[in-house]
């Protein structure tokens, strides 16, 4: 699990450079200024709201992170046997790599040495990972601060040596199925013949289990969505009134996803002044954050296969909560 505490929630923000900026400029203009408002998740992800994530995984409710680890802590040596060492270790969203640790001690008891490339839009987050995996002498770690599938440029893997995607947390529920097959796609066009990817997925149940996972009785999650509001204040000198938008979470059952929003309480007119634009809310109007979707396992290894994968293999808890896929790049 992430290591969070409200002390880091509430760190001042770090200087942002000019291509997350005009990345930031961008996804607000395409996702505000039209008939239906929303914003990529992404954006979540500056220090405070890396930070905030923490916190999320650290819940009562928040059951992913934990059944995950419990999952790699059980399984972390299956895991590495199947994928094939020497492995070189790759990990999309890596956060602050806590769960991956696991993977990594594993590894190096079958390698003297592993090459570790976290990919994350955090500079926070893999500033985290590289202080943590400190204590891991026989890792390198070379950090990749960029957006995938765009930023997926990787240096060649040492020779002899295959190479294992991570991507863990049920990241690829924050795409819809066609983004997640391009995504995957994407990932198995930069691997060679014999490389692996390591998926981690929710699967689909009650939303009386889910719902509370997004809406938690501390409000940190309310705080982590409304964070997306101070960010654009901050970056993109706008004028958000936080009390006048609340945090909603639904299930959609007919899309199997849960929805994160947040919803106008008022009418108002809000300036974007590095836009230039004005943004206007109806009474009741919401902005779509997010949505995860809740995948079964049938759905996870077809999404595998047509993206490019040969499933080989996968792992889950008792209660089949959540599940890791292995699939091999053909």
């Amino acid at each position: 699990m992430r290591d969070a505490t409200a002390k880091n929630a509430d760190a001042a923000p770090t200087e942002v450079d000019a291509a997350t900026l005009d990345a930031v400029s961008a996804a607000a203009r395409a996702g505000l200024l039209g008939a239906r408002k929303q914003l990529p998740p992404w954006l979540f992800y500056d220090a405070r709201g890396s930070a905030l994530f923490e916190e999320i995984t650290e819940l009562p409710e928040y059951y992913p992170t934990r059944t995950e680890r419990a999952i790699l802590e059980r399984d972390a040596d299956a895991i590495v046997d199947t994928a094939g060492p020497p492995l070189e270790i790759v990990e999309l969203g890596a956060g602050s790599a806590a769960k991956t640790e696991v993977l990594l001690e594993a590894l190096l008891r079958r390698q003297p040495r592993v090459r570790y490339l976290p990919l994350d839009v955090s500079s926070a987050a893999l500033a985290s990972a590289r202080a943590r995996l400190r204590r891991l002498r026989r890792v390198t770690v070379q950090p990749i601060l960029a957006r995938y599938p765009e930023g997926l440029q990787l240096p060649p893997p040492p020779d002899g040596q295959r190479r294992l995607v991570l991507f863990l947390g049920s990241n690829i529920g924050n795409s819809d199925p066609a983004g997640a097959r391009g995504l995957l796609s994407a990932v198995a066009r930069a691997l060679r013949p014999g490389d692996a990817l390591l998926l981690g997925a929710d699967h689909r149940k009650s939303a009386r289990l889910l719902l509370p996972a997004y809406d938690d009785a501390q409000g940190v999650t309310a705080r982590f969505n409304m964070n997306v509001l101070q960010r654009l204040n901050r970056e993109l000198d706008a004028d958000f009134d936080l009390d006048s938008f609340r945090h909603v979470a639904v299930w959609n059952a007919r899309r199997s996803r849960v929805e994160m929003h947040l919803e106008s309480t008022r009418g108002q007119r809000v300036p974007l002044r590095a836009l230039d634009a004005t943004v206007s809310f109806a009474r009741g109007e919401r902005i779509h954050t997010e949505s995860s979707y809740k995948l079964t396992p049938v759905r996870i290894r077809q999404l595998l296969a047509r993206a490019g994968f040969r499933p080989e293999a996968d792992w889950t808890d008792a209660r089949r909560w959540f599940g890791l896929y292995l699939g091999r790049r053909g």
